[in-house]
């Protein structure tokens, strides 16, 4: 079995160039910004950094609208700025991934711009078009309440395109074999400028059929798949693909491949809805159900865990009484929800800022089936501002100090507007100040990422849940390598003690070592633990103790 695959075991750190650090005064984050913030991010103890879309755009969703792949955008710099970053990175020991958005471009690409204004162009067949406007242009809207349709007349094009996302994002024609090379020509530029692998966006449609005679459940394309991930590893043998497909889990092996040979990682939406209904009702039963549906997967296969990304909190895979209870506890009121699915706040408001909770959320997520991801100013508490479009309201400048625009530039206005008032506000939150602080959430996430490392039985392991005859209370054991770690979490505010048996056999099983404490707790004759936790309170426990941990092969 293959033991040396990086993204087992990373963390991974996810930002915006634009909204990071900016260097020269415009507003603006640049790759110099980012790049003198990498020892920050060493620090932190993160071993990837995944970059939101950095190439040239017109910005009008983020810079999703790309409207030229082989570039950087002049208000983030050169590409001699970007390779500066992935070298300074690499010599960090911190791998780069890179959003790869190839399911539409902007409609002032090239490209479109070319096929619009001519029939016979040779990027014509590049999009795809209807003479007549199909009658399910009114289905499928990816933004509903904000997009109106999926199909829109173009004047001098004579002809309706089709965009799954908004009106000047055009969806390329993923069954045209000559889309396909140029989407490999792109993943190949990239990785020769250092990058460790792409996070894919919007899988499900860049492999579906399109096309104004496509009509009911999506067909998809899985052989593209096994393309993607065959180029990439002849041209970099260790590069990754994470897949952003929020899919059902009988789908899960189709995006996999049954022998690991398409996608590396997914996001695993399932488990991340989970957790937030138990985060709300207290009860972990769902959650584990939800492990339970995704499990299965090739071994060299990993999922993606996280709380909050760069979107909304997608609650769309929940019964509609777990959804009404998620928005009770962490949206209830109208501007903070979208799309008629989800919320579109910060985890430290939405957790009411409560210390115990919010490090209860990421210690719960740390110890989750797969590979960890942070959102930039997420390990320091970082709010929202709801008086901002959609999903901008979480998008907001990171964080630095108590400075001016937070530290984020000396601009008199910033590209986006920090959050400078409230309890979330910069002069209250901010690195500078945190970092000072033995009891801040930045140290305390530092120290969490450091013992999520050294614990790479979650990454790796078999996973087993323990009954605990609580509701409330969570155990999740992992095994690999004839070592175990027991996770234990309470997700109720009130104090609760358990009685539990690890499922070892003695000795072993008998001993357990708190991770965080160094407390032990041994077992009864019947070979059971009491275990005591707090309100919202957490243990991680090496089974079998110090003689366990030296034991353990090295990774």
């Amino acid at each position: 079995m293959i033991t040396d695959l990086w993204y087992k075991n990373a963390v991974i750190y996810c930002l915006s160039v634009r909204t990071f650090m900016d260097s020269d005064g415009d507003g603006i984050g640049d790759f110099a910004g980012l790049e003198r913030r990498l020892d920050y991010l060493q620090g932190l103890g993160v071993t990837a950094i995944w970059l939101m879309p950095f190439q040239p755009s017109p910005k009008k969703d983020g810079g999703y609208d790309i409207s030229d792949y082989y570039g950087v955008d002049p208000d983030y710099g050169s590409l001699g700025d970007f390779v500066a970053f992935t070298h300074a990175a690499k010599q960090r020991g911190l791998r780069v991934i890179i959003d790869l958005v190839v399911n539409h471009t902007s409609d002032q690409h090239r490209w479109f711009r070319s096929a619009r204004a001519d029939p016979d162009s040779p990027y014509r067949d590049w999009y795809v078009w209807s003479r007549e406007k199909p009658a399910n242009a009114d289905e499928g809207m990816v933004f509903p309440g904000v997009q109106k349709t999926t199909w829109t007349h173009d004047a001098k094009a004579k002809a309706y395109y089709f965009h799954r996302f908004f009106d000047f994002q055009p969806d390329l024609n993923t069954a045209n074999p000559a889309v396909i090379a140029e989407i490999l020509k792109i993943m190949g530029f990239w990785i020769e400028l250092g990058v460790s692998g792409f996070r894919m966006d919007a899988v499900p449609f860049v492999i579906a059929r399109k096309g104004a005679d496509v009509k009911g459940e999506p067909v998809e394309q899985f052989d593209l798949l096994r393309g993607f991930r065959e180029f990439l590893q002849w041209r970099k043998g260790d590069a990754i693909i994470l897949a952003e497909a929020n899919i059902l889990p009988r789908q899960d092996l189709d995006y996999f491949g049954d022998d690991g040979d398409r996608m590396h990682m997914m996001f695993n939406f399932q488990v991340n809805q989970a957790t937030f209904y138990a985060l709300a009702a207290g009860d972990g039963r769902p959650l584990v159900k939800a492990i339970g549906k995704t499990w299965a997967r090739p071994a060299t296969a990993q999922w993606a865990t996280f709380l909050r990304n760069h979107d909304e909190l997608d609650l769309g895979r929940l019964t509609e009484a777990q959804r009404r209870a998620v928005f009770a506890a962490f949206g209830p009121e109208a501007d903070m929800q979208l799309y008629d699915r989800g919320i579109r706040r910060r985890l430290a408001p939405m957790l009411q800022g409560d210390p115990r909770r919010i490090r209860l959320a990421y210690s719960l997520m740390f110890t989750l089936p797969g590979t960890p991801v942070l959102r930039y100013g997420d390990e320091i508490g970082m709010g929202d501002d709801l008086s901002l479009k959609e999903r901008d309201c979480a998008r907001t400048p990171m964080q630095w100090t108590g400075e001016v625009n937070g530290g984020f530039s000396k601009a008199e206005r910033p590209v986006m507007p920090v959050i400078a008032e409230g309890p979330y506000g910069f002069p209250h939150v901010n690195v500078a100040e945190q970092r000072h602080d033995r009891d801040s959430l930045l140290t305390w996430m530092q120290s969490i990422i450091r013992l999520r490392k050294e614990a790479p039985e979650i990454g790796w392991g078999e996973i087993t849940a323990i009954d605990t005859g609580e509701n409330a209370v969570l155990a999740l054991r992992y095994d690999w390598r004839n070592n175990a770690v027991l996770c234990v979490h309470n997700l109720a505010a009130r104090p609760i003690e358990v009685s539990l048996r690890t499922g070892i056999a003695a000795p072993e099983g008998h001993l357990l070592i708190d991770l965080v404490t160094g407390s032990r707790s041994e077992a009864t004759e019947e070979g059971r633990h009491t275990i005591c936790l707090e309100g919202y309170g957490y243990h991680w426990y090496r089974v079998g103790g110090l003689d366990a941990l030296l034991r353990r092969s090295p990774t």
